[in-house]
């Protein structure tokens, strides 16, 4: 008998896998923003004795953006950093079990990505609503809702590729990658 959600997590693991590679150029496109600010600040310092103000502010906005941006594709390919050497250890003697125990990991990390979501999601409507900002006035400033709205994208994209993970049939495992050091036998 065919698992229904596992077809559906087939059907949805090649767009959300686009989204979450796409995030990532995005991210990587920000830290190469980020050099470009961070190298025009010493020029500007050192040689003409003007620094970029507001480049303490851009560096904060653009971390917490590199960071959300590309943990989806963190966790698309199992690249999360967690302890994983138990179940290498177990996965030798015991792979069922541990297949099944990184079931729940997935599982209970989808849980927590969805309460992250949930919970971001107000705030940023706090923000947007209320044209919060953060900086200081005069010198630099940037609204909050950006970071607010990347926060709650990536939780969920997260939350989704987690799922993914827990569904995907076991004899289609294209979505879940073991991490490289799983891969050499």
């Amino acid at each position: 008998m065919k698992n229904p959600l596992g077809n559906l997590a087939l059907a949805l693991s090649k767009p959300i896998t686009g989204v979450a590679i796409g995030a990532n150029a995005i991210g990587t496109l920000v830290v190469l923003g980020l050099v470009l600010v961070v190298n025009f600040d010493v020029v500007a310092r050192g040689v003409f004795n003007a620094p970029f103000r507001g480049a303490y502010e851009v560096v904060q906005f653009a971390m917490v953006l590199i960071v959300f941006l590309q943990l989806p594709d963190v966790v698309r390919v199992s690249r999360l950093t967690r302890s994983d050497g138990f179940l290498v250890v177990i996965g030798h003697r015991y792979p069922r079990f541990a297949a099944g125990l990184r079931h729940v990991i997935d599982t209970v990390s989808a849980i927590f990505m969805t309460a992250i979501a949930i919970t971001i999601w107000p705030e940023f409507l706090d923000m947007l609503d209320t044209r919060d900002y953060f900086g200081v006035p005069g010198i630099f400033t940037a609204p909050w809702w950006p970071i607010k709205l990347t926060i709650f994208a990536s939780a969920a994209l997260c939350a989704v590729l987690f799922a993914l993970k827990v569904l995907t049939p076991a004899e289609k495992p294209e979505l879940i990658r073991a991490p490289e050091h799983e891969d050499k036998k």
